[in-house]
């Protein structure tokens, strides 16, 4: 964790390009591979960036890899208890809102993150939260990026967006966001990870057929 009169914090930042999109059937998430130390590429191989916490539930990682860590370990711990106790799957409501307090009530220092949650409510069906290293928590009704390549992705996404499209459309809208940030921030590389989770739970895509189409 850093003060947050931490003066090199913004260039400690990693880089990399999260996407969450959510529509009627499910939400997918995508991000990219490339793993940086500021300015540093420390890894060009697959740099895993969704992390699973549940079967109807996982979160984009987007800032310091231990913080992540500790933050998203924290999440897993707490959903599998819930799980044991009570037999059925958190909320995802519950699990953003204890993810905000295990940053928040880390001040005065700060956890640099910066994640997408999302998944298949129980109860509520598709849902992605945002949450950022002061603790704000924000439930977005349509997409989210995160990282040094978000501008980029959103002006994509923003494009491409629309209410009734269906998993296979967001797949593709949220490849593309992420291969124009690529293009354009030398923090993110190596390649697009796409997740998707619906009510039959989560399964990864893989993203080579959609990038073949895109360069046609």
């Amino acid at each position: 964790m850093l003060g947050r009169d931490y003066e090199g914090i913004s260039r400690l930042m990693t880089g990399t390009t999260t996407v969450g999109i959510v529509v009627n059937d499910g939400v997918v998430l995508a991000t990219d591979r490339r793993v940086t130390a500021g300015y540093y590429i420390a890894h060009r191989r697959r740099g895993v960036k969704i992390w699973k916490i549940d079967n109807h539930v996982a979160a984009t990682m987007s800032g310091a890899v231990a913080d992540l860590q500790k933050v998203l370990d924290s999440l897993t711990a707490v959903a599998i208890q819930h799980k044991i106790e009570t037999g059925k799957p958190i909320s995802i409501r519950a699990l953003a809102n204890y993810a905000s307090l295990i940053v928040f009530s880390s001040r005065p220092f700060i956890y640099l993150v910066h994640m997408i949650l999302g998944g298949w409510d129980p109860d509520e069906g598709p849902v992605i939260y945002m949450l950022d290293f002061f603790g704000t928590l924000t439930r977005e009704t349509e997409f989210m990026a995160t990282g040094s390549g978000s501008p980029t992705a959103f002006g994509v996404l923003q494009d491409g967006y629309r209410k009734d499209m269906g998993i296979e459309d967001a797949i593709k809208l949220a490849v593309r966001a992420v291969r124009s940030a690529i293009y354009h921030d030398p923090g993110s590389g190596e390649g697009i990870d796409v997740v998707v989770i619906t009510k039959d739970g989560y399964r990864e895509v893989d993203s080579t057929p959609y990038l073949k189409e895109l360069i046609r």
